[in-house]
């Protein structure tokens, strides 16, 4: 038996399959036992937080402690469970609301605290983004943190827990969730079943991050918008009428996969639907919230795959820096393409490279920036930007 199994034998199953977080899991284990009112989840996107926090869900509301197995499990672990509330961002911020009546709101989840819940048991409320929440969202949610209703567990989840104010943090008891490594990562999609090269691709194109890392693996179509991305870059380097070219390029293209969403739904509803098509009484609370994510996933979609884009092109220009250095093949990310930045590697400086690099990653944070509404400025900008610089060549 390795280390990690045995540091992992006797937790509850469901909190034994939160992927390479062995301290974490540990921890988590001995907390369901006696849980406190609040816990906090720091580290990185893609670290197994949000993995975990259904764990911990699960855990609390199966009747034998988190088998992984039966309904309640099953129902928590889907983040489907009636006694399982999750409020997250709909838009740049977290709102404190109208009212209680305000879905996904501060007052909105206030309320539910204290109402009873619709199953037997404990409730598990989740705050995913934790830091996005305003000011005046933050002073409503102290104030149940401060006098926390019996048989609710509060988890909030960050990335970037210091954005959080001091006295939300003060009450809740932090967990942090250190970056996955590597080979990791690549270990655990190989496990799967999934080729070697094509798993550890996939784990560098997506930073580490082991959901994006698995369905970038899995999907033949999933490095659509890498491709995307480099016909766009590539279109620019024509001139300024190929740059707005370029910007409508990978917009048409982000619209083309917020489009491919809508057919989700209808499959994530029907467990909860009748014979009839109807949203079974129990489970109405339940299609509603899906409802509601699948909205809210379907309103993000656009500039996901936009930053997706821009992931990639960044990735481009910095194997283009690491080739032009005399970097080996092992350094690079765009790890199936080693010949084609061969090649490219003379047509471009290490400095122009940086630069083009520097300019992506600026345009994706002007994307992240959820007050610039116009993405398409954004990308023309971009695009005329890498059009202008000397050497520029995909």
């Amino acid at each position: 038996m390795t280390a990690v199994e045995s540091s992992m034998e006797g937790l509850p199953p469901v909190i034994a399959d939160v992927p390479g977080q062995e301290h974490a899991s540990a921890f988590l284990a001995r907390a369901v036992q006696h849980p406190r009112h609040a816990y906090l989840f720091t580290g990185p996107e893609g670290s197994g937080k949000r993995l975990a926090m259904r764990a911990v869900a699960a855990a609390l509301l199966c009747p034998d402690g988190g088998c992984g197995d039966c309904r309640a499990c099953r129902l928590a672990l889907g983040e489907r469970h009636s006694n399982m509330l999750v409020l997250e961002p709909t838009g740049p911020d977290i709102l404190v609301g109208r009212d209680a009546g305000d879905p996904n709101t501060a007052r909105w989840l206030a309320g539910q605290a204290y109402l009873t819940p619709m199953e037997p048991g404990r409730k598990v409320l989740v705050v995913l983004q934790a830091d996005r929440l305003r000011i005046e969202a933050a002073d409503v949610l102290l104030k149940v943190l401060e006098e926390p209703p019996l048989d609710t567990v509060f988890v909030l989840l960050s990335a970037r827990p210091d954005d959080l104010p001091d006295t939300i943090r003060s009450r809740c008891q932090e967990i942090s969730f250190p970056p996955l490594s590597e080979e990791f990562v690549v270990e655990s999609l190989v496990r799967e079943g999934l080729d070697p090269g094509r798993a550890r691709l996939a784990c560098r194109l997506a930073g580490g991050n082991m959901g994006r890392a698995r369905r970038l693996a899995r999907d033949d179509d999933a490095l659509a918008f890498r491709d995307v991305a480099l016909e766009a870059a590539a279109t620019a380097g024509q001139g300024p009428p190929g740059a707005l070219a370029a910007a409508e390029q990978l917009t048409a293209a982000a619209k083309d996969f917020r489009g491919r969403l809508g057919e989700e739904l209808a499959a994530e509803l029907r467990p909860f639907l009748d014979e009839r098509g109807k949203p079974e009484e129990a489970f109405r609370g339940v299609v509603r919230r899906l409802e509601e994510q699948h909205e809210r996933r379907v309103r993000r979609a656009e500039r996901e795959f936009l930053d997706w884009s821009l992931l990639a092109l960044a990735a481009y220009w910095r194997d283009l820096v690491a080739a032009s250095s005399g970097g080996g093949d092992d350094v690079l990310i765009n790890l199936d393409r080693p010949g084609a930045l061969g090649a490219e590697r003379g047509a471009v400086s290490a400095v122009t490279a940086a630069i083009a690099m520097g300019a992506v990653e600026q345009a994706r944070a002007d994307l992240a920036d959820e007050t610039n509404l116009n993405a398409r400025l954004i990308l023309e900008r971009l695009f005329l930007r890498l059009s202008s610089l000397a050497g520029h060549a995909v």
